[in-house]
C-alpha cells in the first residue's frame, strides 16, 4: 500500500554556493536511504532558500518483508549420534523457532543447519526520523553552525517540519523542531505559518503565497523576464550560467528589473564594471549595438506592484561601488605598470620574489621566441631581435598589475587589468595583449591564447610554475593540488596542440633547469603523462603505446594518439589487430637498437620475398601523417598473414631464424616509432 508522502525541512536562508556545490549528493543520498531501509520509490527533490522539500506521489506505509538467510554449524558439528549438541540447540534459539523447525543446506561443501527468517517491515512512522536524520547528516556543506542549545550542527538553522503522509502528520522532531501541518509562504505576504491539510493544499498555498517551488521554473520566470526587457529596452541582457545557478537558489518569487547607472562609470573597462555588478551585486550586465551600455538587471525576490523602489535602492548601491572603481583605476593610470614593485613581494618560500619569478618566465619566454622565430616573423612581421625583447617585456610585466589597487580589490582581473594599464602606457599591443593572456586557459575546457606569441607567454607561466615549485617538492598528491599545476600542464598540452607546435618536453626540462634547484626530471614527465591520459579522449592503452615509442614531444604525442585512435576504431581494426600483436610477440627478445639486416639472398619462400618487399615499398614512402603511415604499416596483414601460414620464423638453422626474425623485428620496429602495438589492448 502506498500513499503520498510530502517532506518539507524549513530553515533560515541557505547560502547558495555550498548548497549548489552538493545537489547532486543531496538527491543521491535520500535515495541511498530509501534503497537501505526498503522503501525505494519514485521522489523529487526541490529547494528554495528556505526549504528542502521530498516529494513522493506514491509512498510504501512500511518496509517491504525480506527474507534473511541464516545458516548454522555443520550438521556433523550439530548432531552426534543422533541427538542435538548444544550448537545445535544455540543455533536454534538464535533464530528463534524450535530446532524442529531448523533446515539444512550446503555451504563451503558442507551440510550445516539452515533457516530462512523472515523480517517483517516495520511502519514507515517509526522510521522516519532516523531517516530525516540520517539525511541531513549526510549534507556536508563545509561550514556548519549550532544554534540555540543544541549540539548538533547543520549549515543554517531549521525552524519548521512538515511531514504529511497521506493527510496525516507523521510524528518526528529535528534538531528540536517537531513536525506539523505547517509551512511559510513568502515573507511579504504573510509572516505567520500557513497550515495545509493534504499535499495538494500544501502545493496550492505556496502558489498563492509567493513562492516558486521548483527550480526550473523559477529559472524559465527570470528567462522570460530577460526577454521582455531585451525587446521592450532594445538590449542585450549578458547570460552567465553561474550567476543564473546562484539567483535560482537564493530566491522564490524572482522578477528580473532593469535599472542604470550614469554614463560617465563607462570610461572604466568593461570588465571591471562587470565583475563589480556580479561580485558585489549579482547583477547581470546590459548590452547595446555590441556594447557595454549603462545599464544593469537585478532579479528581484520581491512579491509586490511597485517595483520602482526596488529599482532605485539597487541603483543607489551600484553609484558607490563604480565611484570607488573609478578612482582605483585612475589612482593605477597614474601609477603605471612597474615590476620593481614586486621586489616586495614573496613568490613563495625558496623561490623568491614575485620578480624573480618575472625574471625566470621572462627567460623561458625569450627563449621560445627564438625557437619559434621563423613562425612568429610570418605572423608579426618583426625580426628575432624585437620578438625576443617583446617576449621579455611581456613577461617582465605580467604580473605588475597585482600591486594596482583595482586587482587588489578584485583579484580575479589580474591579468586583464594589466592589459588596460600596459596600453594606457604605451606598450605595444602584442604586449598588452599577452598580458591579458598569459593565464589562458584557465580551467579544463577553458579559452586559449589567441596569438601564438601571447601562447608562448601563457607557457612560459605554466612551464616556470611547474618547475619551480617541483624544484621545492610542492608536487601534487592525490586529489590535492593547491597550486594547480595539474591544470598547467593540461594547458601547456592543449596549447602546443592547438598551436601545433613542436615541444619537447625533455629537452626543454633538461635546457630550463639550471634557473630552479635541483629535482627529478622523471618526476616532472611522468606528471606531464599522467595528464596526456586525461586530456586525450582516448583507450588508455593506446596512450600508453604511443608513450611506450619513446616520443617526448608533446605535439607529436598528440597527433601519434590522434591517428592511432582513430584507426583503433574502424570496425576491422580486432581482425588487424590480431596479425601485428603476434608481430610483437615474437619482437619481444630482439634487440630493436641493433642493425636488423635481411638477406634476401637467404629467403626460400615466396612468402619471405612478398613480405620484403611490401615491407621496403611502404618504408620507403613519405606520408603526409601518422594515420596515413599507420594505415600503410596495417596494410602488410596479407603478406604477414602468408609469411605465418608458410613460413617457419624460428627455422633451426641459426642464420635462417635470425634473417625472418629480423624482417618481422623490422616489421615492428617501423610500427615502434609511432606507437608499441604490443601495449594496446581492445
Amino acid at each position: 500500500m502506498t500513499q503520498p508522502l510530502l517532506i518539507e525541512i524549513g530553515v533560515e536562508e541557505l547560502p547558495a554556493a555550498p548548497l549548489l556545490k552538493i545537489l547532486d549528493q543531496i538527491e543521491r543520498s535520500w535515495a541511498d536511504i530509501l534503497e537501505s531501509q526498503r522503501l525505494l520509490c519514485d521522489f523529487e527533490f526541490s529547494y528554495t532558500p528556505r526549504r528542502l522539500v521530498l516529494w513522493h506521489p506514491e509512498f510504501p506505509v512500511r518496509q517491504s518483508d525480506v527474507e534473511e538467510p541464516m545458516y548454522g554449524p555443520p550438521v556433523q558439528v550439530a548432531f552426534k549420534e543422533g541427538s542435538p549438541t548444544r550448537a545445535a540447540e544455540s543455533f536454534a534459539k538464535k533464530c528463534g523457532v524450535s530446532l524442529d523447525e531448523i533446515g539444512r543446506a550446503e555451504k563451503g561443501g558442507k551440510e550445516v543447519l539452515f533457516y530462512k527468517r523472515l523480517i517483517e517491515g516495520v511502519p514507515v512512522e517509526q522510521l522516519m526520523q532516523s531517516m530525516l536524520l540520517s539525511w541531513l547528516d549526510s549534507m556536508r556543506f563545509g561550514k556548519m553552525m549550532r544554534w540555540g542549545s543544541s549540539r548538533e550542527e547543520f549549515i543554517r538553522p531549521v525552524r519548521w517540519l512538515l511531514l504529511l503522509l497521506g493527510g496525516k502528520t507523521v510524528p518526528a522532531e529535528i534538531f528540536g523542531v517537531t513536525s506539523a501541518n505547517r509551512t511559510r509562504v513568502h515573507r511579504q505576504v504573510s509572516f505567520d505559518p500557513v497550515e495545509v491539510s493534504s499535499p495538494k493544499a500544501y502545493f496550492e498555498a505556496l502558489k498563492e503565497g509567493g513562492v516558486e517551488l521548483f527550480a526550473d521554473k523559477r529559472r524559465e520566470k527570470i528567462l522570460e523576464g530577460f526577454e521582455k526587457i531585451e525587446e521592450s529596452d532594445a538590449v542585450q541582457i549578458g547570460r552567465d550560467d553561474d550567476l543564473m545557478d546562484e539567483i535560482v537558489a537564493i530566491t522564490e518569487y524572482p522578477t528580473p528589473l532593469i535599472g542604470s547607472f550614469e554614463e560617465k562609470f563607462l570610461k572604466l573597462p568593461p570588465e571591471v564594471i562587470m565583475t563589480s555588478m556580479k561580485e558585489h551585486q549579482r547583477y547581470f550586465p546590459v548590452f547595446k549595438n555590441g556594447r557595454l551600455h549603462n545599464g544593469f538587471v537585478v532579479v528581484s525576490n520581491a512579491w509586490t506592484d511597485d517595483f520602482s523602489q526596488v529599482i532605485a535602492g539597487n541603483e543607489r548601491v551600484l553609484k558607490p561601488r563604480l565611484s570607488d572603481a573609478i578612482f582605483f583605476y585612475e589612482n593605477d593610470l597614474a601609477k603605471g605598470l612597474d615590476p620593481e614593485g614586486l621586489k616586495s613581494i614573496i613568490f613563495m618560500d625558496g623561490l623568491g620574489t614575485m620578480y624573480e619569478k618575472s625574471q625566470r618566465e621572462s627567460t623561458i619566454a625569450a627563449t621560445l621566441a627564438e625557437i619559434y622565430s621563423d613562425r612568429l616573423e610570418k605572423e608579426m612581421l618583426k625580426n628575432r631581435g624585437e620578438l625576443k625583447a617583446l617576449a621579455q617585456r611581456a613577461a617582465m610585466l605580467s604580473k605588475a598589475d597585482l600591486l594596482s589597487e583595482m586587482v587588489y580589490e578584485f583579484t580575479e582581473l589580474q591579468g586583464i587589468m594589466g592589459y588596460y594599464y600596459a596600453k594606457a602606457q604605451g606598450e605595444d599591443e602584442a604586449v598588452a595583449l599577452a598580458i591579458k593572456e598569459q593565464y589562458l586557459p584557465n580551467s579544463e575546457e577553458g579559452e586559449l591564447p589567441s596569438t601564438l606569441f601571447c601562447a608562448l607567454i601563457a607557457i612560459a607561466y605554466k612551464f616556470d610554475n611547474l618547475m619551480a615549485l617541483f624544484s621545492v617538492g610542492k608536487i601534487p598528491t592525490g586529489s590535492r593540488d593547491p597550486f594547480a599545476l595539474r591544470r598547467a600542464a593540461a594547458g601547456i598540452i592543449r596549447i602546443v596542440t592547438r598551436f601545433d607546435i613542436p615541444f619537447d618536453l625533455e629537452g626543454m626540462i633538461a635546457y630550463f633547469k639550471k634557473e630552479y634547484a635541483p629535482f627529478e626530471s622523471a618526476e616532472l614527465m611522468k606528471f606531464f603523462e599522467e595528464r596526456l591520459y586525461r586530456v586525450l579522449d582516448a583507450n588508455p592503452s593506446i596512450v600508453s603505446a604511443v608513450l611506450a615509442s619513446g616520443e617526448n614531444d608533446i605535439n607529436e604525442i598528440v597527433k601519434k594518439v590522434d591517428a592511432l585512435k582513430r584507426i583503433a576504431e574502424s570496425d576491422e581494426f580486432k581482425e588487424v589487430f590480431t596479425t601485428f600483436k603476434r608481430v610483437a610477440n615474437i619482437s619481444r627478445d630482439i634487440d630493436l637498437q641493433e642493425d636488423l639486416n635481411v638477406d634476401p639472398s637467404l629467403f626460400e619462400k615466396e612468402e619471405e620475398r612478398a613480405l620484403f618487399e611490401a615491407f621496403n615499398r611502404v618504408v620507403n614512402r613519405e606520408y603526409p601523417d601518422y594515420e596515413t603511415e599507420l594505415d600503410a604499416l596495417f596494410g602488410l596483414k596479407p603478406e604477414l598473414d602468408r609469411f605465418f601460414d608458410n613460413v617457419m620464423v624460428n627455422a633451426e638453422d641459426e642464420t635462417l631464424r635470425r634473417n625472418r626474425r629480423n624482417l618481422v623485428g623490422s616489421i615492428y620496429r617501423a610500427f615502434r616509432s609511432i606507437a608499441d602495438i604490443k601495449e594496446i589492448s581492445l
